[in-house]
Formats: structure tokens, sequence, C-alpha cells
């Protein structure tokens, strides 16, 4: 008996009509190719383009409009064979070198005490010591001419000398620092198999056998990137030796006075170019790490337990207690100083600090316009560099468009090996110059918008291709197979599953716009102006009280939107990312 209902026709096998290819012009495929072409030009506009004009500066291929230097070759070689010049290498290297000495040993140790040993307080104290990260890179200079100045608390100490110089350098970059280094060993301390720390206890090997022969070991490559990181920042960052660098003049402040305060714009393009080298290297050692420790993990390795140890995890709550202190006295001075009549003679409470309107630098215009910038950056930057990712990550390309994935990731890793100062360079350079039709956007805020999200789009777009690695290919299938656009999975499904991710770009965004100097110090216009710049401003001003204040207000509104976005990831996470914890 048949099974077949009524009606119903068979058509043979060799007759059934094969579906119909959709054509390319009526699929979404048009539209992806037309938004990853729109994001690589506008990499190439913000990025591509002002890094290549001011090489160009520096070679003398391109001669500013705006200055009357020497170009090319013989620039080069008048720069390098100044003896204040080399002078300047040497201090720059000497300052870094110091720094990175300070910093990466003491970054570790906090990183092991918090990733392999048992002390209490853990979490409170990583918290802690990552606070420096909202603050503007002046606080610790100016905190520490409020320490250790001519009128500072503990002048004494300083045995006939003062604050100015290659230790004041020191220590505030040490304090700057620190939380980066820290981020890097943390996750690099991460990753550990515990199947060797069992093989060593087996074979009678003590603690400090055991930490030489399988923890140090399987972290090198974590600490050269680290040393190198930690190097960089000190080498490119101007924010602290101009606070307490005295006389001690070092490269990046050398840069900043050559292009702001003496108009010898191929000068600053010259030590700009020579900024970039030590970026380079840290690029280099940074990829040279991430392939070493992917290879270092085998597939069946076991999460690693710490015994407790009371003796051990007592040392190390010390040792991170003292590094906490340190980075709270810092930061308490620099608070307290614009809370205070006159440091340290009148200490009444007063706001008088924080009347920016009555003192040199921008006044709340200034503040104003960072928390523009800021939630500019926060929401057109997380829009980009997340949709960015994806269409780099979940999207298919054709024959003709293939090309495309490669050169957006080229473009998005860039600006981890180019500094803040060099990159605002490139902006004076290619958005200053007359023949340039965008010269119209030069200082304004539009323009700096564009200068920070350029500058934090490789550790955003990092942290969105991790979130979006964690889903499976699967959703993206059954969209295809439904015929259901890539554009409209992405809206409904891709978006509200990487929620997490996206409020950690914005949350990174946001404080980074907020303390970012370096590469906006360029940029700005008398409308325009930015409250970490006006810090500087009011610092060279001498009014010393108000930019502890303007640099405090930074802090402390950078804290509390990241707090915010903190418990608006927590409410996410609770109400739309069950499915991540749920038992199966």
């Amino acid at each position: 008996m048949s099974m077949l209902p009524p009606e119903t026709t068979v058509v043979p096998t060799t007759q059934q009509s094969q579906p119909a290819r959709t054509p390319f012009w009526r699929t979404d495929a048009p539209v992806l190719a037309g938004m990853k072409l729109g994001w690589l030009l506008l990499l190439t506009l913000g990025l591509l383009l002002p890094v290549a004009m001011m090489l160009l500066q520096a070679t003398g291929l391109v001669a500013s409009a705006r200055s009357t230097d020497e170009h090319g070759l013989a620039l080069v070689a008048h720069v390098v064979h100044d003896p204040n010049f080399v002078n300047m290498v040497g201090r720059s290297l000497a300052v870094s070198s110091a720094v990175a000495a300070i910093v990466v040993p003491l970054a570790f140790a906090f990183a092991y005490a918090v990733q392999r040993t048992r002390m209490p307080l853990r979490g409170t104290m990583r918290m802690l010591a990552m606070l420096p990260l909202f603050a503007p890179s002046l606080l610790p200079g100016i905190a520490l001419v409020y320490l250790f100045g001519n009128q500072g608390l503990f002048k004494g100490w300083m045995n006939g000398g003062n604050i100015y110089g290659f230790w004041g350098i020191v220590l505030g970059e040490t304090f700057y620092t620190f939380p980066y280094a820290l981020m890097l060993l943390l996750a690099t301390l991460t990753l550990a198999d515990g199947r060797l720390y069992d093989a060593a206890r087996a074979m009678g090997a003590g603690p400090w056998r055991t930490f030489r022969t399988v923890t140090l070991p399987g972290a090198r490559y974590g600490l050269f990137g680290a040393f190198a990181l930690v190097f960089t920042l000190v080498a490119t960052d101007f924010g602290v030796p101009t606070v307490v660098g005295g006389s001690y003049q070092v490269l990046a402040v050398e840069a900043y006075k050559a292009v702001v305060g003496q108009q010898q714009f191929a000068r600053g393009a010259v030590i700009g170019l020579m900024l970039l080298l030590p970026a380079l290297l840290t690029f280099a050692v940074e990829r040279l790490v991430q392939r070493r420790q992917h290879a270092a993990l085998a597939s069946r390795a076991q999460p690693y337990y710490p015994q407790p140890d009371r003796m051990r995890d007592g040392l190390y709550l010390l040792l991170t207690a003292l590094v906490v202190g340190w980075i709270l006295l810092i930061l308490a001075t620099a608070v307290g100083a614009s809370l205070v009549k006159l440091w340290p003679y009148n200490l009444e409470l007063s706001l008088r600090n924080y009347d920016f309107d009555n003192m040199d630098g921008g006044g709340w215009l200034a503040y104003h316009n960072s928390l523009k910038l800021a939630v500019f950056t926060t929401v057109f930057g997380t829009a980009l560099i997340f949709t960015g990712a994806w269409l780099v990550e979940k999207t298919r390309t054709t024959r003709a468009t293939a090309w495309l994935h490669p050169a957006i990731r080229f473009a998005v890793l860039l600006p981890m090996a180019v500094p803040g100062l060099v990159l605002g360079l490139g902006y004076v350079f290619f958005f200053n110059h007359p023949a340039n039709p965008l010269n119209g956007l030069y200082g304004s805020m539009a323009l700096m918008v564009l200068c920070t999200i350029m500058h934090c789009a490789t550790a955003a777009h990092f942290t969105s291709v991790a979130s979006l690695g964690q889903l499976d290919p699967v959703f993206e299938a059954v969209s295809a197979s439904l015929k259901v656009s890539a554009l409209r999975t992405y809206w409904r499904v891709t978006l509200p599953m990487c929620l997490p991710a996206v409020l950690a770009c914005a949350r990174y965004l946001f404080v980074s716009a907020m303390t970012t100097v370096s590469a906006v110090i360029f940029l700005y216009s008398p409308d325009t102006v930015l409250a970490s710049v006006a810090v500087l401003n009011m610092d060279d001003a001498g009014d010393i009280g108000p930019a502890a204040a303007m640099s405090t207000l930074i802090l402390v509104t950078s804290i509390v939107v990241s707090l915010l976005l903190e418990l608006a990831t927590r409410g996410v996470m609770r109400r739309t990312q069950a499915w991540r914890t749920a038992s199966h």
C-alpha cells in the first residue's frame, strides 16, 4: 500500500530542480563588503595616512607648510649629531631602563601573589593596584611635588636635593606604568599546567626550585613583553617629565617643545621617528610572546590550584600592601592637595582650587569638553570597533573582497606600535596641511574623537575578538541556512551574547579618553581644550593646586563611570548570560 497521500506526485530524482543560487546583488554581501571597505577607509584616514605623513615629514619627502627648517637627511644628521640630542637619548634610555628594572619585578611579584598564592584580599589588592589607570599621567608628578618638592611634606628626606630630575621621573613613571605591566603578567601567570607542579612535588623539588624550573621559564616571555612595554611607555611619555623632570630633559618632552613651543615641525617629526623605534620593538616582542605562550600550554593541561602556606601568603600580603599603600599615598596626596587652601601651610578645607574659570588652563569648559570627548569616543568607538571585529571574524568574503580582512587586521593592529605622541604629530602634519581638503577639521572635537578612537583601537579590538571567538560558528551557519540576513543575526544574536565585552570596550574607551594627553596635545583649539591638557597648562602657569584639582576630577569621573559600567555588566550577565553557567 502506498504511503503517499492522495494527489501526491513523485518527481524523478533526475528531474528534481536544484535550488537556484541567489544572485550576489540580492544577498547582504554587498552591504557587508561596503561596511568593511568603509571601516578600512576610516582606519586609513585616521591612522595609516597620518603616520605615513609623519614619516614623510621626518625624511623630508614632504615639507611642512608652516616651517622653514631644513628637511630630509640633512635635518636628521643635524639632530642626531647635536650633543644635546645624544644626551637626551642617553637620559631617556637611563630613565626607561631604570623604571622597567623596578616595575617588572615588582609587578611580577604582585601578579604571582594574586594568581599563585592563597593570600587573603587578592581581589581587593588587584583592584586597588589598577587605580593609576584612571588618573592622567601628570597626577603622580603633581603628587610628588607636594610630597618631596621644595615645600613638600617629606622634603627633608631628599638630603639637600629635590625631586626634580632623574629620581622624580623614575618614581612618577613607576606609578604610571605599574598597572600596565601588572595586567600583562596577570594574564601570563593565568596560564599554568598543574601537572608540572604535581610532577615537581612528586620528585621532591622545593618551592624555590619549582619556581626556578617551572614558574619562571613559563613566564619568561611575559616578562620580556612587560619589560618592553614599560620601557616604551616611559620613553614616549612626557607627562611626568614635564612636571618633575626639571633640567633633566628627555626625548618625549623635546618633541613636545619642538612642535608647541618652537614651531619646529620637521624637528618634531624626526624626534617622533626616534620615539617610534622602541614602540616597534614592543610590538615585535608582544607578537613573539603571544605565539610562544599559546604554544606553551598543552591541550591536556590541568588547572593549577596553589596550596595554602601561611608564611608565604603573609609575606606576599605585606608586599602587596606596601605597593598598594604607595599607590594610595600618591592618589590621596593629589586629592588632599586639591581640597586645602595652601599646602602645606594652611590645610583648612577649601574648594577654591576648583574655581577653574579664574585660572589659566581652560576653566570648566575643559572638563565639559573631556566629558564630551569621552562620551563620543565611547559611543562611536565601541560601535565601530566591535562591529569591525565582527565583520572580520564572523562574516565571509568573496573572491573579490578577500583582501579586506588581512588589510583591516593590519590596520587595527598598528596603534599598538604607534605611541600617542607620534600619532598626534601625524595628525598635525596630515590634517593641518593646507592641501588637505579635511583641513577644516583641525582643532575640532570630531578630529580629537577620531584620534582617540584610533589610538585605543587595538586593545578594544582584541577584547571584541576574544568575545566573538567564544561564539559557536553554528549561529551563522543556521542563519545562512534559514536565509536570515547576517546583519539581523548580528543585531539579534551576536550583539546580545557579547554585551559584556561591548561594555568592557566602552569602559576602556571612556577612561582612555578622559586621561589621554599625548595623543591630543597638538590637536585642541581654545574652544576644545581638554581637562587633561588643562592640567598641563595650569602646571606650566604655576597653578599646581588647581592642576591637582582637575586631575582629581578626571580620576573621580573615570572611577564613577567605570563602576557604573561594571554594575551594568553584572546586570547584563545575570539577565542575559545565564547560558554561560547553565548546567547540562
